[in-house]
């Protein structure tokens, strides 16, 4: 029994710790590969792109519709971008303000899925997370 705890807490920990793992998303991995820039700055202005193309093509919809799973599946792939910047990058100011923006966009997207079926909330949280994506660009650009 001991050792079946100690592997459970072993577990947990290990997936919990790993933030550039595709284990609960993995169609995250797709978009990630789609948005592949030539350095890790790059990748994650394009998937800025493609997460306000998705935020604006979910607008109008209701449910866990296709536009809201590729809304979803690219915000982890932006999660996980996060990874690829240098040591340099990530010890900037620019940096600490993605950061802090990306933790931003995830309370918005609580939100958001939420509300996802109740139509005016939605449409509100998706105009939100389209602006928060836009200056989470702003921001990353000046890591380059």
């Amino acid at each position: 029994m001991r050792s079946l705890t100690r592997f459970l807490a072993t577990a947990i920990l290990v997936i919990s710790l790993s933030g550039c793992s595709y284990l609960f998303w993995p169609r995250a991995d797709e978009y990630l590969q789609k948005a592949k820039g030539a350095t890790g700055v790059e990748t994650i202005l394009n998937l800025t792109t493609m997460l306000e193309a998705s935020a604006k093509a979910a607008r109008g919809g209701k449910g866990y519709d296709q536009s809201l799973n590729d809304l979803h599946n690219q915000f982890h792939a932006l999660d996980n971008a996060f990874c690829g910047v240098t040591k340099e990058q990530a010890a900037t100011p620019a940096y600490a303000l993605a950061v802090t923006k990306e933790k931003e966009l995830f309370a918005i997207f609580k939100r958001l899925w939420k509300y996802r079926g109740d139509q005016p909330q939605r449409d509100a949280h998706l105009d939100l997370f389209a602006q928060e994506v836009r200056e989470l660009r702003e921001v990353v650009q000046r890591l380059k």
